[in-house]
Formats: structure tokens, C-alpha cells, sequence
């Protein structure tokens, strides 16, 4: 029997998630394997808003700084538990979006660039300034996850880094079965549509305003949860997590392994966090490395690393 493209990408990322641990030298490795899963849900978004709608945004991580930090106060000032916390910092970050994507969603391009990024600066700035409320620059402390009890009973610890490791594997997994799935429905064809020809998507009857507004949501929803599971499995978030590095390192890993697919973006994740720890020995050169591997893979796999890789490995173009 043939999978389908969605069916395979499960069945791969599922496997990376349970096989992987097997190859761990040391119990730190799970905490990084949980970053890899909490920024590949976040690239997912990227995905969808990029890869599937064909729309830029560099101000993604202000979506997630209001997770993570939805995380830290809402249980202390609104005596929400933690779970409905991240509920709220998705609705809010919802909420954010639909409002502010609709007047800059009109734009195209740079201006759409730099309109996004004036977003997440100014969300960095509320967190950095409001102390009274976050706390700025130093930081602020996130209750645990409120399952401690049920969790012991099953003989799973939240301080264990393996606990983190597979529930943000399961989450990262459910993040992209929806985006596969929406890629597959009508509205995922109306959106590759969009990205193919505004005016060509809009003289076949397409929505593009609505279409572009659905897409910025569902994608600020994915940040926010991840920037949630960050805050949540850290203990701790600082604004950084809303800052303009944070939003261009989505970017980049979603180009990196291949905005169009959620595979591959998820893979320019990995790739993008493990680089910095095998780069280390590089010492202060590790930057300049790094952006040299990036710049050679825009030059030559165009198409991101894992989809320009499957092409070359089944023989398909130069």
C-alpha cells in the first residue's frame, strides 16, 4: 500500500521522536531535542503563513513571548492553571493578529516585511518596559504545569527532561497533522493558489483578504504554543523569546529546510538548534560559520535543504 505525502511525514516525524532517544549520550540531550520540537511547531505556523500563503512576517516572536508570558502571569493574577494559560496566550495571540493583520496584510513585499517586524518590536518593548507587570529585562518565573500529581501517579516527573522531550514531540506532531491537513482541504488549495497569483486567485473567486487574515491567525496560534511549552518546560521566560533575532531565526529555520514543507521546515529546526552546539568548537568563529552554511544553502539548494535533497535524490532536475 502507498502512503500518502501526510501519512509518510507523520510516520517520520513519529519515528524521529521515539527512535531518537535511543542514540542520546547523556540525559541533556533530551532538553535539546524538546527545543528542536518546541521550534519545529513554531516553524509549522511559518509553514502556513509563508509556504502555503506565500505572506512574510518577522515579528513572529512577539506571538510567542505573549504565550510564554501567559504562562508566567495568568496564573498568579487570574488563578487560571497552567494548561487554560496557554489557551489564553493562543486566543489572545489570536486575537492580536486578526487585529493588527488586517490593516497590514493589505501591504506586499518589504512593507509587509517591516510592518510585521514593527509588531514584535513593539510587543518586545511592552515586555522589556512593563516591570511592574513582567518584571523587564530579568525575567519572570512560570508556575509549574499543574499535573504534578496525576503526572507522579503515572511515574512521569515534569523536571525530567524525557517527560519534555516526548510531550513536545507529541505536540510538534499534532501541529503538523493540522497543517497537513489544512494543506490538503479547500482552503489549503485556495492558500497555495493565493501564493502562486494574487490576481489569478482573486479572478477565480478566491477570498485573498480573508485568506491572508486566516492564515496570520492560525500562524500566531502556533507561535504562541510553542513560546507556551518554551516558558513551561524552562520554568522561566525574559523577553528575548519576543525579540527580532527570535523572529528571524523561524524564518530562517523554515527556509533553511524548506518553507513549503512542513518536513522539511521542521527539519531546518533541528539543523538550525543542533548547529550552535556543534559549532562550539569553533569558539568565537562559530557565527561567522554558521552564517556561511546558511548563505551556501540559499545559493545552491534554493528550495531549502530536505526538499532540494528528496529532489536530487530521486533524480529530478539539476
Amino acid at each position: 500500500m502507498k502512503l500518502t505525502p501526510k501519512t509518510a511525514t507523520l510516520l517520520v516525524l513519529a519515528a524521529l521522536v521515539a527512535i531518537t532517544p535511543f542514540f542520546f549520550p547523556s540525559g541533556y540531550y533530551y532538553r535539546v531535542g524538546a527545543l528542536i520540537f518546541v521550534n519545529g511547531l513554531a516553524v509549522t505556523g511559518i509553514v502556513i503563513l509563508t509556504g502555503y500563503a506565500g505572506q512574510v512576517s518577522l515579528g513572529h516572536a512577539g506571538f510567542a513571548g505573549i504565550g510564554g508570558y501567559a504562562c508566567a502571569l495568568a496564573p498568579v493574577h487570574l488563578g487560571l492553571p497552567p494548561v487554560l494559560a496557554v489557551v489564553l496566550g493562543a486566543a489572545i495571540s489570536a486575537a492580536l493578529a486578526w487585529l493588527v493583520g488586517r490593516p497590514i496584510l493589505r501591504l506586499k513585499g518589504y512593507y509587509l516585511g517591516v510592518a510585521s517586524l514593527g509588531m514584535g518590536i513593539l510587543i518586545s518593548m511592552v515586555l522589556n518596559n512593563e516591570r511592574w507587570l513582567t518584571r523587564g529585562p530579568d525575567g519572570i518565573d512560570v508556575p509549574d504545569l499543574g499535573l504534578r500529581g496525576v503526572l507522579k501517579d503515572w511515574g512521569l516527573n515534569l523536571s525530567n527532561g524525557e517527560f519534555w522531550y516526548f510531550f513536545s514531540g507529541i505536540v510538534m506532531i499534532l501541529g503538523a497533522w493540522a497543517a497537513l491537513n489544512l494543506h490538503q482541504s479547500p482552503t489549503g488549495r485556495a492558500l497555495r493558489a493565493l501564493h502562486g497569483s494574487e490576481i489569478a486567485a482573486r479572478t477565480v473567486g478566491v477570498d485573498v483578504s480573508r485568506l491572508k487574515l486566516q492564515a496570520f491567525v492560525i500562524s500566531a496560534v502556533y507561535a504562541s504554543v510553542s513560546g507556551s511549552l518554551l516558558a513551561l518546560q524552562n520554568k522561566f521566560i525574559t523577553p528575548d523569546v519576543a525579540g527580532f533575532m527570535h523572529s528571524i531565526e523561524m524564518v530562517t529555520m523554515a527556509v533553511l529546510g524548506g518553507a513549503g514543507s512542513v518536513l522539511g521546515a521542521i527539519f531546518g529546526a533541528g539543523i538550525l538548534t543542533l548547529l550552535p552546539q556543534v559549532l562550539t568548537v569553533f569558539a568565537e568563529y562559530e557565527q561567522m560559520v554558521l552564517g556561511l552554511v546558511m548563505m551556501l544553502v540559499m545559493i545552491f539548494l534554493r528550495e531549502g535543504l530536505l526538499p532540494s535533497i528528496l529532489r536530487k535524490l530521486r533524480g529530478t532536475g539539476e
